[in-house]
């Protein structure tokens, strides 16, 4: 069998293409292999049914999330996520075989899609978001963080220096800290988070009627915590500012936003762990006025 090479750091890994590891992929024998060119981690399309999806050993460490998400999820949402059929690990590197979801990316589909095939969409990803975040299983112990005030205490520690880090302009940081300071996020229960929850990440058919979502993928970077931290990547990355498209989805989760559910998503925002405003302020609607309420109020 061909190994599979170093990859204990990320100078390492981020060496290493897809092409690179193709031969010991095929090596292990599961069929033909061809490599998806999306993804932070190495994925391929092993026949017409399933996917194989790779973890280096610089972040082996992730496995066990992927793997125990998707077999908990599995048949428990309204939208199908992948069957496991095979999980281990080989000189180092982790891997699972999974189904292979039917469709193309929200993301490819979105351009395509009418505003009345949107809308009916939304209600339908907002029930599934509410399934996931409903569901209880001893299993979800693996995730982390073990005590989610104390990530949250953790990511305010440091959020100067993480958007500075990020190139976000000074006038905007300085407002970060009042900010924070002026939103209570209360003691919310703890419910398995998938974080990116994002268009590149939700599966869709169109039978000729309407589109469909024919799945949801991706779960290593899964978490436990609040249920608003999982809408900081839908007010970003699936509603991008539409706030009809949120209001819709937002009642398809059950819930009614107001002032303060837009002020604790957009804390959250600032606070979550791939946060990058810089980037954002790029790609979204640019609020109505410079400031950070009136930015909660455009993306959330």
């Amino acid at each position: 069998m061909i190994p599979f090479p170093p990859a204990g750091t990320e100078a390492e890994f981020d060496a290493l293409t897809r092409q690179d590891l193709l031969p010991a992929v095929t090596s292990l024998g599961l069929g033909e292999a061809v490599p998806f060119t999306e993804g932070s981690l190495p994925v391929y399309a092993v026949g017409e049914d399933l996917v194989l999806k790779l973890f280096p050993p610089v972040h082996r460490d992730e496995l066990p999330t992927e793997r125990t998400m998707l077999e908990v999820l599995h048949g428990k949402l309204p939208i199908p996520t992948p069957a496991v059929h095979e999980a281990g690990e080989r000189d180092g590197w982790g891997y699972v075989l999974m189904d292979r979801l039917r469709g193309e990316t929200l993301k490819d589909a979105w351009p395509k899609l009418s505003t009345e095939d949107k809308h009916r969409l939304a209600p339908e990803l907002g029930e599934a978001l509410a399934a996931l975040h409903s569901l209880h299983d001893p299993r979800l112990d693996v995730l982390g963080p073990p005590d989610w005030a104390a990530f949250v205490a953790g990511q305010r520690e440091k959020v100067v220096e993480h958007h500075r880090r990020t190139g976000l302009d000074e006038s905007w940081i300085s407002r970060i800290p009042a900010f924070l300071d002026s939103v209570d996020l209360g003691s919310p229960p703890v419910v398995p988070l998938h974080t990116e929850f994002m268009r590149d990440h939700l599966m869709v058919v169109h039978d000729g009627e309407r589109p469909r979502l024919t799945g949801l993928f991706d779960f290593e970077p899964a978490m436990r915590g609040a249920a608003e931290y999982d809408f900081v990547a839908v007010g970003l990355f699936v509603s991008g500012g539409d706030k009809d498209f949120l209001r819709r989805l937002l009642a398809g989760y059950g819930v009614e936003p107001d002032e303060e559910f837009s002020r604790r998503c957009l804390a959250y925002a600032l606070l979550h762990v791939y946060s990058n405003f810089t980037w954002y302020f790029r790609v979204l609607p640019a609020p109505d006025e410079p400031t950070l309420e009136s930015l909660s109020r455009a993306w959330w």
